[in-house]
């Protein structure tokens, strides 16, 4: 069964790619932007834990906490469904798909057949449109190559596999109702929640006090990485192309509060849009400096990194410092 018409077009993050997908099915166009905004997905994660090469570097929410954000400020049904059975989990997707319904799946992109990196990322999502005796059609990011096939049996793996960030055979879809909120009316509670939790995170290692601890931390990644000239660069690597702790988020972000200017006259805003094009120039500056010293040989640019991130932690810290000033609307009239 193939879902005829879908539009399969793989955008840079894997979630917002995946809700394209499903949104645009019911004929809700929005920018990959103003998703990553509406829901709120800029963040920031230093995590270390035992039998890690390097520490990982997360620049946005948690995997799906972005999916639910949007789905509750847009005001979509969000139906999940989550199973420990491989046979339930499958019949949970050929429902909707044999009905004419696209289906969002979180599993480890470790067993994709396409997957251009073998690493375990438990909190990959993609969209299904379709599937045949031996093989699922998905979409993922441009990246990875938009619309794509994996077989059946490795995407049962993908969706099976425990470890962290990962869910147990996750699935969902969206319905969009007769009226949703125009995007004018719900960004300023949007940017303010995200916001609220960059500026005010729980534990050293979320929003501006996780970069700051990188900032802290980067220089010991050499002595700790048993292999430098392959851990750094692949690092590197990582937050620029996979979408981890370097710019692409910040990207989107700027992006989105450009858009916010467009609808919405407001200093702060713009104040913020030009704060996060700087920053997001940063990361890149990041990312080339840890790939510098792994090729290099030389640690040297570890602490030049540590500057920038020093820098980076004041200078995101203020844009949100601006953005939680936005002046939050009036409610829309009848």
């Amino acid at each position: 069964m193939i879902i005829e018409g879908v539009d399969a077009r793989g955008l840079l993050h894997c979630e917002t790619t995946a809700l394209g997908v499903l949104l645009r099915q019911q004929g809700l166009e929005l920018s990959e932007p103003m998703m990553f905004g509406l829901g709120a997905g800029l963040g920031f994660v230093y995590w270390d834990a035992k039998g890690m090469d390097l520490p990982f570097l997360g620049g946005r929410v948690r995997p799906f906490e972005l999916t639910r954000n949007l789905a509750g400020r847009l005001g979509l049904d969000l139906e999940v469904r989550e199973t420990t059975s491989r046979r339930k989990a499958w019949q949970n997707v050929t429902d909707h798909i044999d009905a004419g319904r696209a289906v969002g799946l979180q599993l480890d992109s470790h067993h994709l057949d396409y997957f251009t990196s073998k690493e375990h990322f438990g909190g990959h999502i993609v969209a299904m449109y379709g599937y045949d005796d031996d093989a699922a059609r998905l979409v993922d990011t441009g990246q990875q190559g938009g619309a794509v096939t994996t077989g059946l049996a490795a995407l049962a793996a993908a969706r099976a596999e425990r470890g962290p960030m990962t869910a147990r055979n996750r699935s969902f879809t969206l319905t969009v109702p007769e009226r949703v909120p125009a995007p004018r009316d719900v960004v300023v509670p949007a940017i303010k929640a995200c916001a609220a939790g960059f500026l005010d995170p729980p534990i050293a290692n979320l929003g501006h006090r996780g970069i700051e601890k990188t900032a802290r931390q980067i220089g010991r990644w050499w002595g700790r990485s048993a292999d430098p000239a392959r851990d750094l660069p692949r690092a590197a690597l990582l937050m620029e192309h996979a979408g981890t702790g370097g710019a692409l988020f910040r990207n989107l972000y700027r992006d989105f509060l450009g858009e916010c200017a467009e609808l919405r006259d407001d200093a702060a805003l713009r104040t913020g849009h030009e704060m996060y094009g700087r920053a997001a120039a940063m990361w890149t500056g990041v990312a080339g400096l840890i790939a510098k010293a792994g090729e290099s040989g030389d640690p040297a640019p570890l602490d030049q990194a540590a500057t920038l991130l020093h820098d980076l932690s004041r200078l995101e810290h203020d844009a949100m410092r601006a953005l939680a000033t936005i002046e939050t609307p009036s409610a829309p009239g009848p």
